[in-house]
């Protein structure tokens, strides 16, 4: 591996960039028409525009990705997070042109990415799973058979899902067949694959992630969980680790589990095991991402561990080189998302150019983004502007160094979610930590504007 092509954009663009510039490595940037003056441009060694703003005409373009690989004579793909991180024809088409795919093989990202068959994988390792249909759901009639076995509220899932999509619940037979459609019609047209399956519904639950890594030795770590119940709509907003809700002989368990289900279906690269906790703080498994998260930002100050250098070694076939036992877990961290959003307004997007933006600064303080002032956020792509990550020595010095970090964080000419982060880091629940995924959405219901 001499020179890697980054298939993506944004903040994970240049994080990769950087990661890559560490270890000696050429980079390459691809950029669609609206990205031209984007940060990841600027860093990289090359860029090659691929195509039009939409994503489908570009960062989304199999063949063009490829055709920069050839014009470029790049020899790696690291796909980053979303786009075509998970999608395992494209890690397919990378292996057979030779090109070194950043992440899991394509056989174990269509075996965890297919949602039934990971389940089936944690179930066979003894793993604890939420109880639903075995395997895909063909109509009506054999999903409502299925729901009343295990009753409801039921999830209806996307086989292919993710980032919120394909899921509706349904609450009685009544509900059933409309969400069982629905859910269809939108795993369709968002993964061209309209395949679903029944999950009951987990109540009031906590959303907890292990992040693991496997080399191809057979040597596999966890580096601890990730809590990130604060969300909107099935999106995270903020994420912390270590999670209030799991204490040593939990968190033995969970990366226990993590990593059996990872060595099964044959995995080498870093991921995320995603588990739900409910009110009696019993875990289950819920997925598979065969990437690097948004949030592994946090581990990485957690633990000390550079995971995208991690990645780019273990693709490299290199042994991991630490064993569980030298993990150690420094301080308590939180990532707080930044999105050119209006949280007054239920969190309508706001693009725009950024005509003022000066980031903060000082001891714990870390920020990962794309941004610059007179940067244009484009309205065809996520909306986040930078990851705020904050470290303190417990949870307590965490949210005061992440209230300063706030205090200075400027921006101007788009709304954006510190108004948000800065509202929660005062509020009651949020502080004592009571509460579960539904709370912003409760919150939003109830007339919350998120101002103080």
């Amino acid at each position: 591996m001499q020179k890697v092509l980054i298939a993506n954009r944004g903040e994970i663009a240049v994080r990769i960039i950087r990661a890559c510039h560490d270890l000696g490595l050429q980079t390459v940037a691809v950029y669609s028409e609206a990205d031209s003056e984007a940060m990841h441009v600027h860093h990289a060694d090359e860029a090659i525009c691929i195509g039009e703003a939409p994503s489908a005409k570009s960062y989304l373009k199999i063949p063009s990705i490829i055709a920069a690989c050839e014009i470029t004579h790049a020899d790696a793909v690291h796909p980053g997070y979303g786009f075509l991180s998970e999608n395992a024809n494209f890690a397919s088409i990378c292996e057979s042109c030779g090109l070194q795919f950043i992440g899991p093989n394509s056989k174990a990202i269509a075996l965890l990415g297919d949602k039934a068959e990971a389940k089936a994988t944690a179930k066979r390792v003894k793993c604890p799973v939420i109880p639903g249909s075995e395997g895909i759901v063909q109509d009506v009639e054999q999903g409502l058979k299925e729901a009343r076995k295990f009753g409801y509220p039921i999830f209806i899932k996307a086989v292919a899902g993710g980032g919120g999509k394909g899921i509706r619940i349904a609450n009685n037979d009544d509900d059933f067949a409309k969400k069982f459609l629905g859910a269809r019609t939108e795993a369709e047209a968002a993964f061209n694959n309209p395949d679903v399956y029944l999950e009951k519904m987990i109540v009031n639950p906590r959303h907890v992630e292990v992040q693991i890594a496997g080399d191809t030795h057979g040597n596999y770590v966890y580096l601890g969980e990730r809590d990130c119940t604060i969300q909107r709509r099935r999106q995270k907003l903020i994420e912390e680790t270590p999670s209030p809700k799991v204490d040593p002989a939990m968190r033995k368990k969970l990366g226990e589990c993590a990593i059996a289900i990872v060595r099964a279906a044959g995995y080498h690269s870093v991921g995320t095991v995603e588990f739900l906790l409910d009110e009696q703080n019993n875990f289950y498994f819920m997925e598979v991402n065969t990437r690097i998260q948004v949030e592994h930002t946090i581990t990485e100050e957690l633990t000390g561990i550079d995971l995208v250098q991690l990645q780019l070694r273990i693709a490299r076939g290199e042994k991991l080189p630490f064993k569980q036992k030298d993990i150690t877990f420094t301080g308590h961290i939180f990532e707080l998302r930044i999105n050119a959003e209006n949280p007054s307004q239920n969190f309508a997007p706001s693009p725009g150019v950024l005509e003022h933006y000066i980031p903060p600064g000082g001891p714990h303080v870390r920020i990962d983004s794309a941004c610059y002032g007179g940067y244009r956020i484009p309205p065809n792509y996520d909306s986040m502007i930078a990851k705020l990550i904050i470290k303190g020595k417990n949870r307590e010095e965490a949210i005061a160094h992440a209230k300063r970090a706030l205090r200075e964080f400027h921006i101007s000419g788009v709304h954006t979610t510190i108004p948000f982060h800065q509202y929660m880091l005062d509020d009651t629940r949020f502080l004592t930590h009571d509460y579960t995924i539904g709370y912003i959405d409760q919150l939003i219901e109830s007339g919350c504007t998120f101002t103080r």
